[in-house]
């Protein structure tokens, strides 16, 4: 019997693998997914500002809990990755489980790709890098970045209560940095139609959920919009874009803060987009309820990013320069050229609107 041909298929989807349980108190089901998982030594990887959240957690698995590791840094330097596996090697952890947000989900990730070891994640931000079946590590000043669906985890827990304790000067750039990631997905060469139409939700509800949430700390409901539309925007995110790629090159050369840079550029990456991906800009418009996404995007920037402008992020004008002169940006399936980057980041260096 012979197979029928297909001459140009117009579209390939594989689902990502991967459990996820979502709802206020939802934190209380890490204990039945860890005896799901076949879990009895697990190692709780978390900041040390979440050390109340761990112990939290550690009481809801009582007799399966290995270790406490509450020693998660930013940028997922290798040396910390080091230290950790043998922190796990010392209990003989079988299992992982992330609370925080990038940070100890990047290391999680980095674990689980040396030691194939199972995760449960219980995300605090929005950042939605669960999703992303990529470890990006910080090795002798370089980064690395390794690509693989075995780092996904196989459940996640995603718990409104878990971020509704974040102050503003986190929570807004948090759900800017979601609404990037879904823009991304919007963006890629190799977006996918399931993904796009999470994404266009994921951006409604986010810009919708921002500012309630925002101007009323109290509404659990705006809370859990927002944390509903990252798990939509992160579950699309995929290859580097070109957002993406400028934002990681700010973080590393400058050492400033993800959250933070993603929110401040996004209205400047999306501008750069208007023309390149007309159709994509022309959906978040209509998601959002406006006539042109990046200058509502610059609006949300303004009302949930503290530090507004590189300027304000204490970036020098000859910091820019410099940058452009090395940055080599390929993303969205174009190249940025030097002038493209150094128009993109003087705009974010002056705060004006795009």
């Amino acid at each position: 019997m012979h197979s029928m041909q297909i001459e140009e298929p117009s579209v390939v989807h594989e689902a990502r693998p991967g459990r996820v349980i979502f709802g206020r108190g939802a934190r209380g089901a890490v204990s039945e997914e860890l005896a799901r998982l076949g879990i009895e030594r697990v190692m709780i990887i978390t900041t040390p500002s979440k050390g109340d959240l761990a112990a939290e957690f550690a009481r809801f698995v009582l007799e399966r809990v290995g270790i406490v590791y509450p020693g998660a840094q930013p940028n997922a330097p290798v040396e910390v990755t080091e230290a950790a596996l043998t922190a796990a090697s010392s209990v003989k952890a079988d299992g992982l489980l992330a609370i925080g947000g990038g940070t100890a989900i990047g290391l999680s990730k980095a674990i689980s790709l040396r030691t194939n070891l199972p995760q449960v994640v219980a995300p605090t931000t929005f950042s939605g890098c669960e999703m992303a079946p990529v470890v990006s590590e910080a090795e002798r000043g370089a980064r690395i970045e390794r690509r693989s669906r075995d780092v996904l985890p196989k459940t996640t827990v995603y718990d409104p209560e878990l971020v509704a304790h974040l102050p503003p000067s986190v929570a807004g750039p948090s759900a800017m940095n979601a609404m990037a990631n879904a823009l991304d997905a919007m963006c890629a060469p190799d977006a996918r139609p399931v993904d796009a139409l999470a994404a266009t939700e994921a951006m409604r509800m986010i810009s919708a959920a921002l500012p309630r949430f925002l101007g009323d700390p109290a509404n659990k409901a705006a809370w859990s919009d927002a944390l509903y539309g990252a798990w939509l925007a992160g579950a699309g995110v995929g290859r580097p874009t070109l957002h993406s790629k400028i934002c990681q090159t700010l973080v590393d050369e400058l050492g400033l803060i993800h959250a933070d840079v993603n929110c401040l550029m996004l209205p400047y990456t999306a501008a750069y987009r208007r023309e390149r991906h007309s159709d994509a800009l022309r959906k978040v418009a209509a998601a959002i309820g406006t006539e042109d996404a990046p200058q509502a995007l610059f609006d949300l920037m303004r009302l949930a990013g503290p530090r507004n402008s590189l300027r304000r992020m204490e970036v020098r004008k000859d910091d820019i320069e410099t940058l452009c002169d090395r940055m080599q940006v390929f993303g969205d399936g174009v190249s940025a050229s030097r002038a493209d980057c150094l128009e993109i980041l003087t705009g974010a260096y002056k705060g004006r609107r795009p």
